[in-house]
């Protein structure tokens, strides 16, 4: 390859709330906006619609037990037997590697199926998927993990929501989604009276 043509790129990493979960930003969108993928087995990283090549070869680490793609960053979730100043750099240079050869992050399979759909949401599901977007996802993803909207049950108004990422296994999770999102949501979007988790 050219050495001209490839990217320059730079990684940096920030711990989360949940200290098996560290997450890697990189200098460059990963993920179109308002997109996540989160696989919690290696064979999640083969599925249709959200295959990935970079998943399948993270979770070539032995200690690697989830890996979580959003936005500009990877959230790496380890085993409790690995201590993450032994295998940080070996991660690191690995994901500089891979990036500078320009190798996918994603099948092509996965990029075409992604593509943003046009929603036939009701109002009130606008509204807290806007309030997800503008206050909940911004503070979630700054710890490495995400927060996606998932259903709304207009007769007992109750939202769920999807966490992936670092937020998976969070021990702090449970307190975030019902001091903070269910506080928010409720108070911004009065239909809505409270917030769970799916699949938690």
């Amino acid at each position: 390859m050219n050495p001209t043509l490839s990217r320059p790129v730079s990684i940096f990493t920030e711990g989360s709330p949940n200290p098996n979960s560290m997450k890697f930003v990189v200098n460059f969108e990963l993920v179109p906006s308002g997109l996540s993928f989160d696989y919690a087995t290696p064979g999640d990283a083969l599925l249709e619609g959200k295959a990935s090549p970079l998943a399948v070869a993270l979770f070539g680490f032995e200690f690697v037990r989830r890996v979580f793609i959003s936005g500009n960053f990877i959230t790496i979730t380890k085993d409790d037997e690995t201590d993450w100043d032994e295998v940080i750099f070996e991660v690191k240079f690995f994901l500089k590697d891979y990036f500078g050869e320009q190798k996918p992050v994603f099948s092509q399979r996965t990029m075409d199926t992604n593509t943003t759909k046009l929603d036939m949401d009701s109002e009130t599901v606008q509204k807290i998927k806007a309030v997800l977007d503008q206050y909940i996802r911004p503070a979630v993803e700054s710890d490495g993990g995400a927060i996606n909207f998932y259903s709304f049950d207009e007769p007992s108004g109750t939202v769920k929501v999807l966490l992936q990422g670092s937020c998976s296994g969070c021990p702090s999770s449970t307190l975030t989604l019902k001091a903070g999102i269910e506080n928010l949501l409720t108070r911004l979007v009065p239909e809505v009276k409270t917030v769970e988790a799916e699949g938690v």
